[in-house]
């Protein structure tokens, strides 16, 4: 397994590099070097010295409950790749570069017509997947599964229900108050300055230099390449502060629980993460929770001012606080606030489904997804860049994956009101800038456990209750009651 591990990690080395320094002209030859590696991969991994290894150990009675925790995984696994040919991996990732590269280029030119015949060719092949994979019920469970196991639509369709039922109405609410103030946000940040004062922020957070780096992309995002090699990327706007502070927080999360994984269990399952929505709930928890909180930025503000002293000289602690949880009606997903961007989430889960029911074509995703924008959040899609080409997902043929953000958010407020609960003094330490302790109830509660519990089995260890929705809730009405004064 380390030594598939290790062909796997080589191909995670040409992926960040294709989103990160690879040359435009390079692009078709780095499609081709990841087709073939993809293909090495599953026959290394589906080939019968793996078969033989599983079989022999199913009747070894010596072995660890981790050690059949890992048997037991690796064999669910390698009987699901069995379903595939190593002909339809190599073309399947040759899809993905191709779409990935056809996407740069549509979101670039602001012309979704490049990117549709790409986009087209690889969700057949999603589809096909599904019918390799099988599935019960809605055929996008068998998508679902992927990131999130044994998550289903009417699982996901109960849980939006509530978002609406509850959700919505609040926000609303928060519409029809005063608003806050974040016109400071948008002032002239030199970009050099914004990246010195985002590496404090990973820094402070508990990210290792030693094991990991950080670097700019068009979209952010964390690729592991060993527990000993976690990188984060950020995204500069010189006219808007936010997106570094939350792309550096949020990808930061992400890299946190990377580079706490048991490195003894290098390429089994338990040295891997549980699934999207767990290693979600990490980058949400450390974003919102905590980058977003009065008590985090009574002790970071002091630091921003430094590196910005003119465009926050008549900025305080607490506008700058109120500021960031402005909720409003917005274009990007990434750059929304954490309660509208539960909508922007039902948008692209409501797409999905309806594109795996065959009720929707490529070649109408753009209005849409305009006229769902419309709905949800009464705005008008100006662009494609600025809509249906924002998120990079799609061109990673990563369908199934949306849904994972909403259900970490909600495992975040989950988790966090426990760690509030058994951290003394919580919100002191945050102050202070000490968040070493919050740091190792994650490691020991989340990190170390790898994949030997589900989701929802790991929830209910860590809070004692599965995932419920009430938590976030009631969270969003403490925070947003008081900055927003409604009774």
């Amino acid at each position: 397994m380390a030594r598939i591990a290790d062909v796997n990690y080589s191909a995670a080395v040409l992926q960040w590099d294709q989103e990160t320094y690879l040359p435009p002209n390079a692009a078709n030859f780095r499609a081709g070097q990841l087709s073939s590696l993809s293909g090495l991969i599953h026959n290394l991994f589906t080939g019968e010295k793996t078969a033989a290894i599983l079989k022999g150990l199913e009747s070894n009675g010596t072995l660890t409950d981790h050690q059949k925790k890992n048997l037991e995984l690796i064999k669910l696994e390698f009987e699901k790749q069995k379903k595939y040919t190593t002909e339809f991996v190599e073309q399947m990732s040759h899809a993905v570069s191709a779409a990935f590269n056809a996407w740069q280029l549509a979101k670039k030119e602001n012309n979704f017509k490049l990117y549709a015949p790409h986009l087209e060719k690889l969700i057949g092949f999603k589809k096909k997947e599904c019918e390799l994979l099988g599935y019960e019920g809605h055929p996008y469970n068998a998508m679902l599964d992927l990131h999130e196991k044994k998550c289903t639509v009417a699982e996901l369709d109960a849980l939006f229900a509530d978002v609406r039922k509850q959700l919505v109405p609040f926000v609303k609410k928060i519409f029809a108050a005063k608003q806050v103030d974040n016109a400071f946000f948008y002032r002239h940040y030199d970009h050099n300055k914004q990246w010195d004062f985002g590496l404090g922020l990973l820094q402070q957070m508990g990210f290792d230099f030693k094991r990991g780096r950080q670097d700019i992309s068009s979209h952010p995002f964390t690729t592991t390449l060993s527990p000993d090699d976690v990188r984060v990327t950020t995204r500069i706007n010189e006219k808007d502060l936010s997106e570094m502070i939350w792309s550096c927080i949020h990808e930061g999360g992400h890299a946190l629980y990377e580079q706490g994984l048991l490195p003894e269990y290098y390429g089994m399952p338990l040295g891997e993460a549980i699934s999207l929505g767990i290693h979600e709930s990490q980058s949400r928890l450390w974003e919102n929770n905590v980058g977003r909180s009065l008590a985090y930025w009574k002790g970071n503000f002091k630091h921003a001012a430094q590196y910005f002293p003119e465009e926050l000289k008549d900025v305080t602690p607490e506008a700058f606080f109120k500021g960031m949880n402005r909720v409003e009606p917005s274009l990007i997903r990434t750059n929304s606030d954490e309660l509208t961007y539960h909508f922007h989430v039902m948008i692209r889960y409501e797409i999905e489904k309806a594109i795996f029911e065959d009720k929707l074509k490529v070649d109408e995703l753009p209005a849409y997804w305009n006229a769902k924008y419309k709905e949800y959040l009464n705005i008008d899609v100006p662009s494609d860049t600025q809509g249906v080409l924002q998120d990079v997902h799609w061109s990673h043929g990563s369908f199934g994956y949306f849904p994972t953000y909403s259900l970490g958010s909600f495992y975040a407020a989950q988790f966090y009101e426990q760690a509030s609960k058994e951290i003394k003094d919580l919100p002191g330490k945050v102050e202070a800038g000490d968040l070493s302790e919050l740091l190792a109830w994650l490691r020991a509660k989340v990190h170390v456990h790898g994949r030997f519990y589900t989701a929802q089995e790991l929830c209910e260890r860590i809070t004692g209750e599965k995932l419920n929705f009430n938590h976030f809730m009631s969270y969003a009405q403490n925070k947003f009651g008081t900055i927003y004064d409604l009774k």
